[in-house]
Parts: C-alpha cells; structure tokens; sequence
C-alpha cells in the first residue's frame, strides 16, 4: 500500500485524502494548528469542483451549509444606502452554485476522512528523497518515511520551501493586500452583505444566516514595506494604517480586530509555477497553483485538484512520475483559466477615484430597469462560468457510484 503525507487540513488536504483514501492509498495528514480551523470566509464552489462534491457523495452535506446570503448593500460613509443587489449576482453565483463558510467545507471534509490518520500540532521540518520514498522529519513528532509527500499548505507552503526553494520567487502579486477576521454580530445584518467603498479601499461585513457572529473584509493597496506573514501584530498596524481616517463604521471594525481569534491579512497573490512536483514530492491548491481570493475560484480549484491527482496517481498504479505529469497536463489549462479572473475581478473590488464608484453606484441603480437586464448578467457571469467548467474531469478508476465518508 502507498503512503502518502499530506501537509494541510485546508480544504486541498483533506480533499485529496478522501480519493487518496478511496483508490486504495494510505493517505496520512499534518496540521500546524492544533485542531480543525474553523474562521476563514466564505467561499464558493461551482461548476465542475461541484461534480467533485457530487462524486464524493457530499453535496447534500455541503448545501446545508448554504450561508443563505440573498442581498448586497452599498453604503456610503455615513450609512445610507447607495444602492443594493441580489447576493448571487454579487458572487457570481448562478444555478447549483453553493456558498459556504470555508471552515463548514473544511469540517465535512475531515468528517467524510475518518479513518484517516490526522496530525494536528505539528509541521515538517525536512523532507530528504531517496530511492522509494521520502525521510520526513517534523518538527515535533519523530521522523517518518513515506513513498509520496503532498502540499496542501497554502499561500505559504512548506513543502513548496523545502522541495522547490525560496517562495518569493513563485509568488506573483496583485498589488493589493486583504483583511478577514470576525466581528460582533451586531455590526453585521444577517444574510445581507454591506460593502463601503472609498477612492483604493473597500471594506464589507456580513452576518450569514443563523451566525452567532459576522465576518469583516477589508482591500486596499499593499504598503510600502510588506508585513511579515507571521507578524501578527505588525499586520494589524499595517491595516490601520491603510484605512486611518475612513468612514462608515471602520473604526469600530478596526477596533474590534484585536480581539478576533482569527485574524488574516496578506497579500492578495497568485503562485505561478513551471511544475508542481520534483520527484516524489508534489503540490496541490494554492500551495501550487493559488489563484489569490479576487479569482472567486480557490476552493474550487483544490476540490478539482485534489480529484485530478489522486486519479491520475491511481491511473500510474502509483507511478509518481507519470502520475505527476499526467495531473500537470489534466490541471495547466483549468488553473490558467481561474488565475486569468483575478486582475479583472480585483478592478471592480476596489475602485480608484469618487468617479469610478459614483459611476459604478449609478450602474447598480439602473440595471433593475435597464431593457436587457438578463442578458447584462449573463455577460456578468459568463467568464466565472466558462473558467468554472474549463476541465473535462476524467473518470474516477474503480469507482462507479460515490460513496460518502
């Protein structure tokens, strides 16, 4: 049996466990955090990540977690409201499209990996290949042996560090940096998302259904001297910095901000590689292919990814060579599709001058009433769909009908 380690308990993580898992591998997780992380914002999954979660037998599972947003509210700096629009449409959401929390997502999935051994509290130090498989040392357990090695881990990646070199030099960013952490519910209405925007700064914060807290989110330009990524403290300065003087109830979130348990701020980036894999080592999701929040497509891309590796390493009978080169090939043209998104999503996120966003304001109000109203959201949503469903999913080796974890 293969022994695969997989470095991640995102969503790419345990993701790839359960194929793994289901072709006959022996799939084994580590976590740094010490249990399952449940902040993060919400996500969407659509297209053919949702033919993923049907394969898996989880869609029932996933759409009950709906987040049930139904409206968008843009408000000006004292509060009135600019204008409003149907939640979906924000999202680019159309059909069986499902919003959920990322930490819902991630929880079902390591739910439906039961059996899987998860290490929680730990990280690899080391990685050394040699003939048959991979020495891991961690840097708490003892070191291990196993025949593959996966990263799952992000933006940030270890593996991704220790198998391919420095991350600077992969990483592509897009100019600007994102805030997420939650905030009382009473900043938030429940299942409305209010959305501020100011000349190079946007600022939202939501309440989905039944939530006991709200979520907020913070764009602006990245600063001069970048944060490190670890430096929690320094990144909460660096935000208020980027947002001393704004209206609306900034301050207050901003406040609200040193007593969030899950504080994130970084670059809004995108991970471009010539390959994903050196030997025995490989990478999945953003950790090989991250396409930066402003795509909308991250958590689709390593549902999609997890499913294409794991079958095409159970189509090698394990091979990692032609496993891993099968996958790229399966994978390049799809991530290329979901990476393009981004520069032209983040435009319409954050707006440079009152006139671009008074333009936009008098957009929103009209398109209710403007005479071809469908065919506008359609063109709308039309790019997110066709990059969406840019992959011909192969069939899944042994497996007939989905069985759910």
């Amino acid at each position: 049996m293969t022994d695969v380690l997989i470095s991640g308990a995102g969503v790419a993580g345990p993701a790839l466990a359960w194929w793994l898992r289901r072709h006959g591998f022996r799939p084994t997780v580590v976590e740094r955090a010490p249990a399952p992380r449940d902040g993060g914002y919400k996500v969407d999954i659509r297209g053919a990540a949702l033919t993923v979660v049907d394969r898996m037998g989880l869609r029932e599972q996933v759409s009950r977690h709906d987040t049930g947003m139904w409206r968008t509210r843009f408000v000006d700096a004292g509060g009135r409201q600019l204008a409003t629009m149907d939640a979906a449409l924000f999202g680019g959401r159309e059909g069986d499209d499902v919003e959920i929390m990322r930490g819902d997502l991630a929880r079902i999935l390591i739910e439906a990996t039961g059996d899987v051994e998860y290490v929680y509290g730990d990280s690899i130090a080391a990685l050394d290949q040699s003939a048959g498989g991979v020495e891991v040392a961690f840097e708490r357990g003892p070191n291990r042996r196993f025949d593959l090695v996966i990263g799952a881990d992000g933006l940030h990646s270890t593996v991704r560090r220790l198998a391919f070199g420095p991350g600077s030099e992969y990483l592509r960013t897009l100019g600007h940096h994102i805030a997420i952490f939650t905030v009382p519910a009473e900043y938030g209405e429940e299942r409305v998302e209010l959305m501020h925007a100011a000349p190079g700064r946007t600022v939202g914060v939501y309440r989905t259904a039944g939530a006991p807290d709200a979520r907020a989110l913070f764009l602006c330009p990245s600063p001069a001297e970048e944060p490190d990524h670890r430096d929690v403290a320094a990144q909460r300065a660096a935000l208020a910095a980027a947002f001393a003087g704004a209206g609306w109830r900034v301050p207050e979130l901003l406040a609200a901000m040193a007593d969030a348990p899950d504080f994130y701020f970084d670059a809004m980036s995108q991970v471009r590689m010539d390959r994903w894999s050196t030997g025995r080592i490989g990478l999945v999701g953003d950790a090989g292919y991250g396409a930066s929040p402003a795509s909308g497509q991250g958590t689709s891309l390593s549902l999609v990814g997890a499913y294409v590796l794991a079958t095409s390493l159970a189509e090698a009978g394990g091979d990692p060579v032609a496993g891993f080169a099968t996958y790229e090939r399966r994978m390049r043209p799809f991530v290329a599709a979901n990476q393009q998104l981004a520069e032209r999503n983040l435009k319409g996120m954050v707006l440079g001058s009152n006139a671009q966003i008074r333009f936009q304001t008098l957009m929103l109000r009209l398109m209710p009433r403007l005479p071809g109203r469908e065919g506008m959201i359609r063109r709308v949503t039309e790019p997110i769909r066709k990059a969406a469903t840019a992959i011909t999913l192969p069939p899944a080796p042994g497996l007939d009908t989905p069985v759910a974890g």
